[in-house]
């Protein structure tokens, strides 16, 4: 998501009003929707970014630095991109290295590979491919012991800002056909979920996960609802949610 469409999006999941925003950060209600719309001509001044930031409830420096990259040239934002990613599949496969204890000429080999593939990567930000989504009934899930941002595969997104998202594999077909099993499915943790969402549930007591429509059918009622219509909803009580995150970018395995 661009700048603006990450402003607009937390506001509404705020439910503040154009004008009541306006109010607060003393800007007017046209300049704030250009901003939203990508219309705006001049960059906002970082006195209005910190304002933004305090008032829809965004962590301290997150709304800076995206306006600061979206002001990069695009030829420059994309090495900038490329670097990141390549340092990060590095801290990753040095991480994987210090795990395995391999010997120096398998690393030596390891890192002479990576150095060919990444000369052929196109620029972006790769998230991190870290599991499956079951598709189906829930199952057991982990994130296979990555810290945050780290896997054995990535995928690129390049208009998504959020640092938290991860991709995970489907599984099952109780989410065809718009997902089918071998999909990868890009979830983030900072995307607003209104009901009627594809998701990926995390659920406590016992810890299960899956990947279904998600309905909030009352204050403490969730229905887990298949794409696949020869499957039943699942009706799970509200506290025993533990993870929601929405599904923003599909990859379909053709």
């Amino acid at each position: 998501m661009t700048f603006g469409q990450v402003i607009r999006q937390k506001r509404k999941e705020l439910r503040l009003t154009l004008d009541e925003v306006a109010a607060k950060t003393g800007f007017s209600k046209p300049y704030l929707s250009t901003i939203e719309t990508g219309r705006v001509k001049n960059p906002p001044s970082d006195e209005l970014i910190c304002k933004l930031e305090k008032i829809l409830q965004f962590k301290s420096g997150y709304l800076l630095h995206l306006a600061h990259k979206e002001k990069i040239p695009a030829d420059i934002r994309r090495e900038f991109e490329a670097l990141t990613a390549e340092n990060r599949r590095y801290r990753t496969l040095i991480q994987n290295l210090l795990s395995r204890k391999q010997s120096i000429s398998d690393v030596s080999k390891l890192f002479r590979r990576e150095t060919e593939t990444a000369q052929n990567r196109p620029p972006g930000n790769w998230i991190p491919v870290i599991n499956k989504a079951a598709a189906g009934y829930p199952n057991d899930f982990d994130n296979l012991g990555y810290p945050a941002g780290t896997a054995d595969d990535y995928v690129l997104a390049p208009d998504l800002h959020d640092p938290n998202a991860f991709a995970l594999r489907v599984v099952g077909d109780s989410m065809e056909p718009e997902f089918r099993q071998g999909d990868i499915v890009i979830f983030s943790p900072a995307a607003a979920v209104q009901s009627g969402a594809d998701c990926l549930v995390r659920l406590q007591n016992p810890y299960e996960t899956t990947f279904k429509r998600v309905f909030f059918d009352s204050k403490n009622q969730i229905r887990l609802q298949p794409r696949n219509e020869k499957y039943p909803p699942q009706i799970i009580k509200a506290a025993r949610l533990n993870g929601l995150y929405r599904a923003v970018i599909q990859y379909r395995r053709l």
